[in-house]
């Protein structure tokens, strides 16, 4: 099969000829329709950030969905030709959290196809070498989410990005009636988190970002419910208040991206209300002031969120296919596999949330 791989840190990926994946009892062999493109995919590639890179030459990729091709003799529940998505999120099993039941803070997580979040992960990485730049991967039967006909293969390979919007949201308490404040919301992040919150029944979603165009079709997408601030033409805090009776969102949401100014975020906390919940799920790597007599005194809170697990997967699937969500204002730009630096280019450029970059091997 062809596959994109990963030969040297900053370099570009090469399209070589390899085997295709043999197969474990517990695992499928998926044909992938597409693959998922991210804004910080060049910056991980490129050896630019802590994070420990899979063994090269890596065939990476981290949102595969397409076709179940072949199933392995332990698996159950799943049969060639289902249409899934592949969680790439590795986790070992055994460690404390593992046996918690809760795979995402597994002690050696790694995503699969882009890297380890530790040295000690690096083995579930050699032990699940195929990422999503490929023609075929396998992957264990346990990370796959099944997807609904209503879903398509384009919007399957960007649920990451939605996923961990999902479960940002889910983490921040959102339900019917919450005010939430977004950072961030024209980018990948912000635009699915502003589809799953209307979703989730939020009825003021506020978001904050630069791009004024962007800013101009998150609001239309529910202009009773969804307000934007272009960053710099308002205090944050004054704009706030005027959208909430004075009174501060019950969570803020921050997913802004590299690069972007601490003091954003520091006067968007300062919009909570009391008992408020504060998410980060950004890349900003400064320290942050917080002020702790303030977080007793209101009762607030604030904590991270990392990805999604594939049961939030399912859940978002079934939101699809019964039309509660329509993901068809995220357009689609599809590149062939021959593409994949085009494709890195691109979102390099971060074109905006409702542009979802794909490579499809088969196209």
């Amino acid at each position: 099969m062809r596959a994109a791989r990963l030969h040297e840190p900053g370099k570009p990926l090469r399209i070589d000829s390899v085997d295709v994946p043999g197969i474990r009892p517990h695992e499928v062999l998926v044909r992938v329709e597409a693959c998922g493109v991210i804004p910080n995919m060049s910056n991980i590639f490129g050896g630019k950030t802590w994070h420990p890179l899979p063994p090269m030459p890596a065939i990476v990729g981290l949102d595969a969905a397409g076709v179940i091709a072949q199933v392995g003799e332990s698996v159950t529940e799943f049969a060639e030709g289902e249409r899934v998505y592949v969680n790439p999120l590795l986790s070992c099993g055994s460690c404390s959290y593992c046996r918690g039941g809760e795979p995402t803070d597994c002690s050696y997580a790694a995503f699969r196809g882009y890297f380890a979040f530790t040295e000690a992960a690096l083995k579930l990485l050699k032990e699940n070498p195929y990422g999503g730049f490929a023609e075929y991967t396998a992957a264990p039967a346990r990370n796959l989410v099944k997807l609904p006909k209503e879903v398509t293969f384009e919007q399957g390979a960007r649920f990451g990005y939605l996923g961990t919007a999902y479960s940002t949201l889910q983490l921040a308490g959102t339900r019917t009636g919450t005010w939430i404040l977004i950072n961030g919301v024209t980018g990948t992040l912000g635009v699915g988190a502003v589809t799953w919150a209307l979703a989730m029944g939020a009825t003021r979603i506020l978001g904050l970002g630069r791009n004024r165009d962007v800013l101009s079709r998150v609001r239309a997408l529910a202009p009773r419910r969804v307000f934007t601030l272009a960053l710099g033409d308002e205090p944050i805090g004054d704009w706030v208040r005027g959208h909430t009776d004075g009174l501060g969102v019950d969570a803020f949401m921050d997913c802004t991206g590299r690069g972007s100014a601490i003091s954003t975020s520091v006067e968007a906390i300062g919009t909570l209300k009391r008992s408020g919940v504060a998410v980060n799920v950004s890349a900003l790597s400064e320290p942050l002031a917080i002020h702790p007599a303030r977080f007793m005194d209101s009762r607030l809170t604030y904590r991270g969120s990392n990805w999604f697990s594939v049961a939030q997967g399912e859940q978002m699937a079934e939101l699809v296919r019964s039309g509660v969500v329509d993901l068809s204002h995220i357009v689609p730009h599809v590149y062939p596999l021959e593409g994949v630096n085009d494709a890195l280019a691109q979102v390099k450029q971060r074109p905006g949330g409702f542009v979802n970059i794909v490579v499809a091997p088969w196209t």
